[in-house]
């Protein structure tokens, strides 16, 4: 018994973390805050985790999860309806309709990042990963690196050109302009 919970918790895992990205922005798509986001994250995983014995393999993971994210959306946008700013269902239902129909664009955007970002000089790499690792503070990287914040910015600038210009070439070249 243990041996199949420890297969049906493995199957679980694999598939949440291939989707996890997607998800994670389907659901950033359809809440106004990043914090709203997150709590949302956080449920869905619970729920899907909860029900993952009910989800036939045969069917579609990412479409499953989706419909459950937006189901918890929904929960979570009745819930905070006395907020002026939280979004009507109508208006969370055609964003989530939205979203979905441009996830397919969104994985392969991030996928040429994944291949630009290969394609820079190491130094490069670190410096893009650094600059936008979490809690980073431009100010104290430029110190670090012997450079002016201004510079530091320029350095990156022309750098994200490069990438955005590296990006369009591969979507162009699998004709997703």
């Amino acid at each position: 018994m243990r041996n199949l919970n420890d297969q049906h918790q493995t199957q679980f895992l694999r598939l949440f973390a291939e989707h996890e990205p997607a998800l994670r922005t389907y659901i950033r798509s359809l809440l106004p805050s990043r914090g709203d986001a997150l709590a949302v994250m956080q449920e869905v995983a619970v729920v899907l985790w909860q029900k993952f014995a009910d989800f036939e393999g045969s069917r579609d993971f990412r479409k499953w999860a989706f419909g459950v994210a937006r189901f918890e959306v929904l929960a979570y946008v009745r819930d905070l309806v006395r907020d002026r700013h939280v979004f009507d269902e109508a208006l969370v239902n055609r964003l989530a309709d939205d979203a979905a129909a441009a996830e397919p664009r969104h994985d392969a955007q991030r996928e040429a990042l994944e291949a630009c970002l290969q394609k820079l000089k190491p130094a490069q790499r670190e410096l893009v990963l650094c600059a936008y690792a979490k809690g980073t503070r431009m100010d104290e990287l430029a110190a670090q690196r012997g450079q002016t914040a201004m510079s530091l910015y320029k350095v990156l600038h022309r750098i994200r050109q490069a990438l955005l210009e590296c990006v369009r070439r591969q979507l162009s070249t699998e004709g997703l302009r």
